[in-house]
């Protein structure tokens, strides 16, 4: 006989089965679950919190991210590229982006230059103060392409002017200047002629052909309106800067430098959309400095700029002056007009890794009939120290007027010396950025003041400054100064240059399509919308 003897249950199942042991578990992995739940909805708090709390920090806010690999934290700011302050309008009421202003003013005024006496603290004031006023209209456009693709309420009018006051200015290319022919300047829409041996982008352009470079590009806006009730923006596409070249070197008198300035604002006045807002509204390129254009404090060019009807609108130039507010400095036209993303990348590649031969170096001429002039005193700085650490290309000879020269000099070079030459500014600043060779700079006015848009609050990113009155006192030496720098140091500020600020400072081809960068024409106009945006 069989009998059956029931299996007898191992310790193992019988804890599996105890039902204290099976509640165990559950509330491990329900806790595990709402753990996950809780951490997930606190980062969209935190994530809402940061979008709409107003934690300001110099007119924007910081995220600070820490990593073992860097002794120092790397700060992002939201709505910015990285070394940019931008307006706060939605941040900050316009009150409080006043006072913001005014105390960063009165903080900053004298940081470059001392005033010797009352009279010279208002202008270095003022200078402060409109130069943050104007980095308060730099467009988060200009870091978001979702954004600035849209063109809602962004339409930009441009006039259709008659000839005489542009085009026919070029036609007498062999005319303006006794002597020179420009012709060959003015070809492909103001680039001039291209430079085969330096590659795809590259042109010989005037320094002065900002005005044809853009007009081309307006002509080719994504949000160009052609009914004047859907604009924003009015551009007035009169080529002041050619007018007044033309009468230069000839003898003229002051009524004759002014008639067609005059003649173009007569125009003007008889459209309804200059009168709505009394041109505030319209924006002019001038493609010289701002003292060619008023002539009521200097002996020399026009006085358009000085004329009553020319206060409202917004004005585009190579220097502005720093006292203006609605004086606006736009980079000088470079030798590099990149058509793709690519053409950008690949030049970053090439100055990135490009050896540096010199320490420093200078192309440029003296000014003898100038003694207030430190180039001089440059000149000798360098010529007396060994040729590895200072190198001087002397544009007396003309040896300047080949882009290679100058190009191939800059991208041997880590520092390139700047000074001042008839004005404060130079083409040759940007030159030298493009080139990833680091601007020397003596005078706040050359850069710092200026280009409120496409250079950065602190300059130190991307320059060395050096007093003029050190100069002039013989208190420094350059080539010293420059050869204590480090390694690092050097490093961090040629790649700010080169993937920071380069593709912000060229003007691109007409038909270009960025998709990732933004160039000196796209942070322009983003940025004009916004001035008109932020005065209504």
């Amino acid at each position: 006989m069989v009998v059956s003897v029931p299996k007898r249950k191992s310790r193992t199942s019988k804890k599996t089965e105890d039902p204290s042991i099976f509640f165990c578990i559950c509330s491990i992995f329900f806790r595990s679950i709402l753990y996950t739940l809780l951490t997930i909805l606190f980062f969209v708090i935190l994530y809402l919190w940061l979008c709409f709390t107003n934690i300001i920090s110099d007119n924007i806010f910081h995220v600070c991210i820490f990593s073992r690999k860097f002794n120092d934290p790397y700060c992002l700011q939201a709505g910015s590229k990285p070394g940019f302050q931008i307006g706060s309008k939605d941040q900050k009421n316009k009150a409080d982006l006043n006072s913001l202003i005014e105390l960063k003013a009165e903080e900053e005024y004298n940081k470059y230059i001392k005033p010797k006496s009352k009279e010279d603290e208002y202008p270095l004031k003022a200078a402060t103060k409109y130069i943050y006023r104007q980095r308060s209209w730099l467009s988060p456009a200009n870091n978001n392409f979702n954004e600035s693709r849209s063109c809602e309420g962004k339409g930009v009018y441009v006039y259709d002017l008659p000839s005489k006051f542009n085009k026919d200015l070029l036609i007498a290319c062999n005319d303006i200047l006794p002597g020179v022919n420009l012709c060959s300047y003015f070809k492909n829409e103001g680039f001039g002629e291209a430079i085969e041996n330096l590659g795809q982008g590259w042109f010989g352009t005037h320094m002065y052909s900002l005005e044809p470079i853009l007009h081309s590009r307006v002509l080719k806006h994504p949000c160009r309106v052609y009914n004047e009730i859907q604009a924003k923006l009015f551009y007035v596409p009169y080529y002041g800067g050619y007018d007044v070249l033309r009468w230069h070197q000839r003898n003229v008198s002051g009524d004759v430098k002014d008639r067609l300035g005059i003649e173009v604002l007569k125009w003007l006045e008889s459209k309804e959309s200059w009168r709505r807002n009394v041109g505030k509204d319209h924006v002019f390129v001038l493609g010289k400095i701002t003292w060619d254009f008023r002539r009521d404090k200097t002996p020399w060019g026009s006085r358009f700029l000085e004329l009553q009807e020319m206060q409202n609108p917004t004005k585009l130039l190579i220097e502005r002056q720093p006292c203006e507010l609605n004086d606006i400095a736009i980079p000088h036209p470079t030798y590099f007009h990149p058509k793709t993303d690519n053409d950008i990348t690949s030049w970053q590649i090439k100055i990135a890794s490009k050896p540096r031969r010199n320490l420093v170096s200078f192309a440029g001429a003296a000014r003898p009939g100038n003694p207030n002039n430190i180039r001089s005193i440059l000149i000798e700085q360098c010529i007396s120290s060994s040729s590895d650490q200072c190198r001087f290309l002397d544009c007396a000879n003309e040896s300047c007027k080949n882009p290679k020269n100058v190009l191939d000099l800059f991208q041997d070079s880590e520092f390139c010396m700047q000074p001042p030459g008839d004005s404060a500014t130079r083409r040759s600043v940007f030159d030298s950025l493009i080139a990833g060779c680091i601007p020397v700079i003596f005078n706040p006015y050359t850069a710092y003041y200026q280009y409120a848009w496409h250079l950065p609050e602190d300059h130190q990113r991307y320059s060395v400054y050096i007093s003029e009155e050190d100069l002039k006192e013989k208190r420094v030496n350059v080539v010293e100064i420059l050869k204590a720098k480090t390694l690092k140091e050097k490093e961090d500020m040629r790649r700010y240059i080169v993937h920071q600020l380069m593709p912000g400072l060229v003007y691109g081809d007409s038909n270009a399509k960025f998709k990732k960068f933004r160039d000196a024409f796209d942070i322009t106009f983003d940025s004009l919308l916004q001035k008109i945006n932020d005065s209504e």
